[in-house]
């Protein structure tokens, strides 16, 4: 069903002072640096500053699983109990996201690569 949580994207409020800070911690460049994400790669994790995450309802940093079926992950984890919270959609280049909250509240972030 998943290949763990190989992503995490954190809301940002400042995406320049947040590239630089994050520039600084991970210690190598953004692979992707656009005005409405900046994204790294270490280590084989990806973890992204999205600057438009708290209007989108983001209050922290979301680990997103790596599924192969989205749509049928997520109407999984709601049959389960869980609430959507973003539906599927196309971040670019193929690329779908989607988070749900668990019965407790707790943001559940799913990725399916192209």
């Amino acid at each position: 069903m998943n290949e763990g949580i190989k992503t995490v994207i954190y809301p940002v409020r400042d995406l320049a002072k947040a590239k630089a800070l994050f520039t600084e911690l991970l210690g190598v460049e953004p692979v992707m640096d656009q005005a409405y994400y900046v994204g790294y790669r270490v280590g084989g994790q990806d973890v992204g500053l999205d600057p438009n995450g708290h209007s989108k309802g983001m209050t922290g940093p979301v680990g997103y699983w790596h599924v192969h079926d989205i749509r049928g992950s997520v109407k999984a984890l709601i049959d389960a109990g869980a609430e959507e919270q973003q539906e599927v959609k196309d971040v670019g280049g193929g690329k779908l996201t989607a988070v749900v909250k668990d019965v407790d509240g707790n943001v559940i972030g799913l990725l399916q690569a192209s």
